[in-house]
């Protein structure tokens, strides 16, 4: 009887398990059996495993062999195992030393001809391992890069069953082309169908941002302008209303590149989740800026918040963790979908029940809604060129429920832009580099001041530690309360007018927000006027 055992990673969610892989040998009818609560991707690997020795130049036992995966109780998918399942099973017939396995991670997918494919997952799974104590983990060669973004660990990159043989065995190790043709496939086998940069769920780079969406770009829009700012600067979520062609959607995409990089947890954490679902970029295993993510106005609610049939899935929310989630026409999505966007919107992470398990994913992002005044676009107070009757306005109007929009902190009316602010020469507006520039100054202060706490921008903070520990100026507060008192505010209202008012102080370089900061939050909470200017950056 032979027997030996390793270990790989099962995922839940962008959490890991670890699991070991146990291979026993016992005389009898050769069979292969696979134990341990596998799915049906993972009870496929018996031919995939078999095949792949055979022709790798091993010899496939002729006994009775079982695998078990364990912890049982815990439900496994996806090919990942595949790499383990055989290594494993070469260890029991003895073709590799038992001892030399035991304390190895394996993460890959084997084609039948023995090369080792590559998994979606592998930082999460590495990490999973590294916190496990193990130090050792060898994954595909095109994923290594990957996996080394974990301190700590050894990681072994190999190409074929073939090469892993010879290096656990102290053999030459053989050369292996990358490919018959000559060149390496790092994402064959990642993308699902459905999650292309087509779809809007994607990471852009940060010299995409820089050359081709400029802030600078957008003709008029000073108020607008001044909420995207703040906006980026304290992680207030924004809805932009106005008609068609007034720059809605320029605005959104140049949002991500005001915002700082990301730091090195905080890419961690992105990375983990794009490689979940198969959307790191090619050549690029570190997310490093924020990512943009703008799902059509027909997803659906598994779409926008994750989930699916079999293994739950990250949707848009998770996919802009950290990053910048833009739901154009927003009356257009579905009110089921829209509304389950609540939960995230306040914790900051997104949990989906299922039977098999529940599974968490992080969803702590910047949304920004954008709306026409009405289905024709052209509603406004200053002309009569809508041709809606009041009921329908009303009808389209309310497809964004209150509970929902109270969520949202700024909310501005972008106006149409006009011939002369089109055609007028040398009048462009701040640059993306200016703003980014004072927004990294006032996330710096939020910084400072949050030092010791959980929290990082101001958006995060609760209003109960606002009113209790930073206090704004005498009096200050004093229009935004009576505006509670006569019900243009709830309770949640009040309090994100004072998140915001703290970061147009900090935008500003004031120490604590006073009574013009106070009305500029009111204003742009309510998008009612009341006299104050809107160009932060001007007034410094």
């Amino acid at each position: 009887m032979g027997f030996a055992r390793t270990c790989s990673v099962a995922l839940v969610g962008v959490d890991g398990v670890v699991v070991e892989v146990q291979a026993d040998l016992e005389p009898g009818v050769a069979a292969f059996t696979l134990v341990g609560l596998p799915d049906k991707s993972l009870t496929e690997s018996k031919d995939r495993v078999r095949a792949a020795v055979v022709n790798s130049g091993g010899e496939w036992p002729q006994k009775k062999l079982t695998v078990g995966l364990s912890p049982a109780s815990v439900p496994k998918g996806g090919s990942g195992f595949d790499l383990a399942i055989a290594c494993a099973a070469l260890g029991a017939s003895e073709r590799i030393d038992p001892r030399v396995l035991a304390d190895i991670v394996m993460i890959g997918e084997l084609g039948l001809d023995g090369r080792v494919r590559p998994v979606r997952g592998v930082l999460p799974a590495v990490l999973a391992a590294a916190e496990a104590g193990y130090e050792q983990v060898v994954v595909p060669e095109s994923a290594a890069a990957e996996a080394s973004l974990v301190p700590g660990v050894s990681v072994l990159g190999v190409r074929s069953l073939r090469q892993l043989i010879a290096v656990l065995t102290d053999e030459p190790v053989p050369d292996e082309d990358p490919d018959e043709q000559g060149r390496t496939d790092p994402l064959a086998g990642l993308r699902m169908p459905g999650t292309g940069a087509a779809t809007g769920m994607h990471s852009m780079g940060a010299a995409h941002y820089d050359h081709e969406h400029d802030l600078a770009d957008v003709v008029g829009q000073l108020s607008a302008r001044t909420a995207v700012e703040v906006a980026a600067a304290g992680g207030h979520h924004l809805l932009l209303e106005g008609p068609p062609g007034a720059g809605k959607t320029m605005l959104a995409e140049r949002l991500p590149a005001i915002l700082p990089r990301l730091c090195r947890s905080e890419s961690l954490e992105v990375t983990a989740v794009h490689s979940v679902a198969g959307l790191l970029p090619p050549g690029k295993p570190l997310v490093d800026v924020a990512p943009y993510c703008a799902p059509h106005h027909s997803a659906t609610m598994q779409a926008l918040v994750g989930g699916g049939q079999g293994v739950a899935r990250p949707g848009a929310v998770s996919l802009a963790h950290r990053g910048v989630l833009f739901l154009d026409e927003t009356p257009e999505f579905s009110s089921r979908a829209l509304d389950a966007l609540r939960q995230p919107l306040e914790s900051g992470h997104v949990v989906i029940a299922r039977s098999a398990g529940v599974v968490r994913f992080p969803a702590r992002f910047l949304m920004v809604l954008a709306a026409n005044p009405c289905p024709c676009g052209r509603f406004s107070q200053r002309d009569s060129l809508c041709e809606c009757s009041p009921s329908t306005i009303r009808r389209y109007q309310a497809r964004l429920s209150g509970p929902l929009l109270d969520r949202v902190d700024l909310r501005v009316e972008v106006d149409r832009v006009t011939r002369a602010q089109l055609t007028e020469r040398g009048a462009r507006g701040e640059t993306t580099e200016t703003v980014a520039d004072r927004v990294r100054e006032a996330r710096a202060r939020a910084a400072a001041r949050l030092t010791d706490t959980p929290w990082r921008t101001n958006s995060e903070v609760p209003g109960r530690e606002l009113r209790s520990r930073w206090y704004a100026s005498p009096g200050a507060m004093d229009d935004a309360e009576r505006s509670l008192e006569r019900g243009v505010l709830t309770a949640r209202g009040l309090d994100r007018v004072l998140r915001v008012a703290w970061t147009v102080a900090d935008l500003a370089g004031r120490d604590r927000p006073g009574v013009a900061d106070v009305t500029l939050a009111l204003q742009l909470r309510t998008g009612v006027p009341r006299g104050v200017p809107m160009a932060i950056g001007a007034s410094r």
